[in-house]
């Protein structure tokens, strides 16, 4: 039976910690910036997706720096947050959040976006004659019919926040308790001799999660679309 270390346990908790609110955190704004892609029309709609696709493409690093100069204690916004209300992201595992959050965030919208593009509008005009409001159409009939697109991109955010690595290092540091998730300690197991074995645990840890977050996307997918056509 494999019994995990204090180190081990450490990691893993904060990883989960730390993924669980950065999908369900930005998944408000995942769906908005989802539905306006979908089914708005509007001038600079590429510069927008782009912005939105953009940490996908550019290294991971580079995002972390860009926090720590927005978000940082002498950054833009940073600095008055903490002139202000004395607090501080950078350097916290709420930093952390925010920085896999942003990482996994094009992955959350994409499959949103794909499902609200195969949902007939008219579905929801129908809805709208009978006397549903714009929101209640949308939490009634729209939501459950991209359901399967939700919690794909939920998942997919998940397992991306918890390999995370190169933004967080640089927004957030690695410090033991705080910001130290389980890409970053397999990587400081590496740094140091005899570490190996310890690393190479982590590594397994990190692989049977994103497996299960995979495994758990299919299974509930099935599930819902059975439900659907039930």
């Amino acid at each position: 039976m494999l019994t995990l270390t204090p180190l081990e346990i450490e990691a893993l908790r904060l990883s989960l910690l730390v993924s669980c609110c950065a999908v369900v955190g930005s998944l408000p704004l995942g769906i908005v910036c989802a539905w306006i892609l979908a089914r708005l029309d509007f001038p600079g709609k590429g510069l927008f997706d782009g912005i939105i696709h953009l940490p996908l493409v550019l290294p991971p690093v580079v995002v972390g720096y860009f926090l720590l100069v927005v978000l940082g204690r002498r950054g833009v916004i940073g600095s008055l947050l903490l002139h202000w209300f004395d607090f501080s992201l950078a350097f916290t595992w709420k930093g952390a959040a925010i920085a896999s959050a942003v990482i996994a965030f094009p992955l959350m919208v994409r499959p949103v976006r794909l499902s609200l593009e195969g949902v007939d509008p008219g579905l929801e005009q129908a809805a709208r004659t009978l006397g549903c409001g714009p929101l209640r159409t949308f939490l009634t009939v729209t939501l459950p019919l991209i359901a399967p697109g939700l919690l794909t991109g939920l998942i997919l955010g998940f397992a991306r926040s918890l390999s995370e690595f190169g933004a967080t290092i640089t927004f957030v540091s690695n410090i033991p308790g705080e910001t130290r998730t389980l890409p970053i300690a397999l990587y400081s197991l590496t740094q140091v001799p005899g570490g190996d074995e310890a690393a190479l645990r982590l590594c397994l840890i990190s692989v049977a999660l994103a497996f299960a977050a995979l495994l758990a996307v299919d299974i509930l997918a099935r599930r819902i679309q059975a439900r659907m056509k039930a």
